[in-house]
């Protein structure tokens, strides 16, 4: 953990002292488990520091921990405290996606920044100020979550059931993840094989009464001596949940998850570990998908998918290099997303298109960090990757009542990524800087697109450079302005390459393989601060993007269906708001308030960007009524969502209504490792959507309506 002490600074808690030291010491141990190794005396420096700030008054029984002080390792690559990183981050730990419900995008939902976007139940892509799956770096464990999506959420593969915590970094990070990471990065964290002496087992059961869905998680560590074994299992089965207006077909799914991991530890500085990752779906729908076929007699279609899985293997290794050495983390590993993506007739009763692809990721990672001087933390980096895919795909032709025809979209297509990054971590007194730097080539290659009839002109190579400056200012430990400047980058990724065909949402697809490379640049100016009773953070935020990539309506039609192609637009502007704040009120009482502001604007068409969120304001309060008994609520306020792209859309984006929900829960800790938690969900039943949610125009599905949960956990 790079943490120093500087005179003049106020103290840590004594409260953080306990609570940092098993963070530091499990960091150190796990060498690199989750993001990359640690700093080389990263446990020294937490007690140099805990020990010199403990006469702090937020030290004093029956205080709260600042938040904003939680540990971040995704934001700088390496453990670092969220008030000492020049940028905007947010942390989830297990009691909030244990309230959150059954998906990422029930955890995301009402944080500042933060949007999801669905096009049916399962999963829920995370939007981040504003940019959807395409502009997000998705990671589990610090491994790229690789794969074309044209339906359902990519975020619905993160086995997120078992996650530990999750940690986002909001804005451009190009210089740590490379392409694509214009929104910024999540980092789902799962469960790592922990020396700790014996056998522990960790389990939790779910049910909500909207969807009668349950599920069932169980992590088991066993060590003994040099080795660490960790095992984890998740299953949950939902059935069609019901919206304040009825049951909402076509939403209910099967999941189930399974990981493991085994580390050996030759000495006490080095570490070896394997990680096996699974995670499967089941009857997935995605009612958004649900459009009209050409001929308006033959009824509508829909997009569903019998099975989904993804595999993971990973090899690592990590060493701790001391005071004279840098820490090492080298990982190799092999990730497989397989798809069954159909497309169902809902009047003729019959499959009109199958489409089976697996999307092959190989990658390895060499990460370096070197306390080289008492105020320099000098990070680097090697990342390199590629992704195979060549979808199999029957439709209907020439109509929906034809046979299933062979017409592949495109074949034998790879990916090729490389970057390096060097990084700086730099205290001059009271004032950080954060500078990186990163070069990544990106190379596209396919066979043949459009069913073998193009082969040529299908190869493209970018380069590019990306950096950022981010600098924070110590005023007081409640006062800690910061400014970040960076550059970002995003090449084209497959489908919007090489997709050439008809797809099941109704429009036929036209790749464009010399699309040119998103770039941005991004100021953000902000402020965080913490102590015994605030802590909040604050940032406004202004990104330019070049040559923006989307798909877009063009009026034509081929064999009957409009089509949308692949383009980029000259320029657009993102703008926002985002802030958060917790006020605690004597010992065990808190409020809070979120509030997230955006603005697109597609300067090329002088209009709103397409399907930007809505503003919206989040408060909540919590109390511990008794040592055992804690109660929340939280209300939800979304404004009506009207500015909405008339000409890019050619009509298909329609005004949002706003709307306000409720939700109210209490937790009973009857044991120390054991915990009962009854919530009600959108507690005043209020129908209403999101602005995200895929559909035609005032047809999007409803969201659940009034719902109860419970949620067990303990520990054994």
């Amino acid at each position: 953990m790079f943490q120093r002490p500087r005179a003049g600074v106020a103290s840590l808690t004594q409260q953080a002292v306990a609570w940092l030291r098993p963070v530091a010491g499990a960091v150190l141990l796990l060498m690199g488990g989750s993001m990359a190794a640690t700093t080389a005396n990263a446990a020294s420096a937490t007690e140099a520091v805990a020990t010199e700030r403990a006469g702090d008054p937020a030290a004093q029984p029956g205080r709260a921990l600042p938040r904003l002080s939680t540990v971040q390792v995704t934001a700088k690559g390496y453990a670092a405290s969220a008030l000492d990183t020049p940028a905007a981050v947010q942390v989830i730990e297990r009691d909030r996606l244990d309230a959150a419900g059954m998906s990422l995008g029930d955890a995301l939902r009402g944080e500042p920044g933060l949007a999801v976007a669905s096009d049916g139940a399962q999963g829920a892509n995370p939007v981040l100020r504003g940019l959807k799956k395409e502009g997000v770096v998705l990671l589990v464990d610090g491994m790229r979550l690789n794969s074309a999506q044209p339906a359902g959420a990519v975020a619905s593969f993160m086995s997120l059931a078992l996650a530990e915590r999750v940690e986002l970094v909001k804005g451009a990070s190009s210089v740590l993840y490379g392409t694509g990471a214009l929104g910024g990065a999540v980092n789902v964290l799962l469960p790592q094989a922990r020396f700790e002496p014996g056998l522990k087992l960790q389990t939790a059961l779910g049910w909500e009464s909207a969807s009668k869905g349950l599920r069932g998680t169980g992590v088991l560590n066993l060590s003994e001596g040099d080795f660490a074994l960790m095992l984890g299992a998740a299953s949950q089965r939902l059935d069609d949940y019901k919206s304040p207006e009825g049951t909402v077909a076509r939403t209910g799914y099967d999941a189930q998850s399974l990981i493991g991991q085994l580390r050996w530890r030759p000495d006490a500085a080095q570490q070896l570990r394997l990680s096996l990752q699974q995670h499967v779906d089941e009857d997935v729908w995605y009612p958004g998908s649900t459009r009209s076929l050409p001929n308006a007699a033959l009824g509508t279609s829909t997009v569903h998918s019998p099975e989904q899985r993804r595999n993971l293997v990973e090899l690592g290794y990590s060493r701790r290099g001391g005071r004279d050495a840098p820490n090492l983390d080298v990982r190799l590993w092999r990730q497989s997303v397989q798809r069954q993506i159909w497309s169902y007739a809902n009047q003729l009763k019959r499959e009109i298109a199958q489409t089976t692809v697996s999307f092959d990721t190989t990658g390895v990672d060499l990460k370096a960090d070197w306390l080289l001087h008492p105020e320099h933390l000098v990070s680097a980096g090697v990342n390199l990757w590629r992704m195979e895919a060549s979808p199999e795909r029957y439709i209907a032709s020439p109509t929906p009542l034809s046979a299933l025809l062979r017409n592949d979209p495109f074949a034998d297509a790879r990916i090729r990524a490389a970057g390096l990054f060097v990084q700086d971590d730099m205290r001059f007194g009271a004032l950080g800087v954060l500078a990186g730097l990163r070069w990544d080539r990106v190379v596209g290659e396919a066979a043949s697109m459009s069913n073998g009839a193009v082969t040529n002109g299908l190869d493209r190579s970018d380069s590019a450079l990306s950096g950022s400056v981010g600098v924070s200012w110590e005023v007081t430990s409640l006062l800690r302005p910061y400014a970040n400047l960076a550059r970002g980058f995003r090449a084209g990724e497959m489908r919007e390459r090489y997709e050439a065909s008809p797809r099941g949402d109704g429009y036929h697809y036209l790749g464009n393989p010399q699309i040119e490379p998103e770039t941005s640049l991004q100021l953000e100016l902000g402020v965080k601060g913490a102590d015994a009773v605030w802590d909040y953070s604050a940032a406004l935020h202004q990104q330019r993007i070049s040559h923006y990539i989307t798909g877009q309506a063009t009026g034509a039609t081929v064999g009957g269906l409009p089509v949308k192609a692949t383009v980029n637009l000259g320029s657009v502007v993102i703008r926002g708001l985002e802030a958060q704040a917790r006020r605690q009120f004597g010992v065990g009482q808190w409020a809070d308030v979120k509030l997230s502001v955006l603005r697109g604007t597609n300067r090329d068409l002088d209009e709103p960007l397409f399907q930007m969120p809505a503003d919206e304001l989040s408060l909540g309060w919590g109390a511990a009524v008794t040592p055992a008994w804690a109660v929340d609520s939280r209300l939800r306020l979304v404004r009506r969502q009207d500015r909405v792209a008339t000409v890019f859309s050619r009509g298909t984006e329609d005004a949002t209504a706003g709307f306000a929900t409720a939700d109210v829960g209490a937790t009973w800790r009857y044991a120390r490792d054991h915990s009962l938690r009854m919530a009600v969900k959108n507690l005043a039943d209020k129908a209403y959507h999101e602005h995200l949610t895929e559909g035609v125009s005032g047809q999007e599905i409803q969201a659940p309506g009034r719902s109860l949960s419970l949620a067990w956990r303990g520990a054994f």
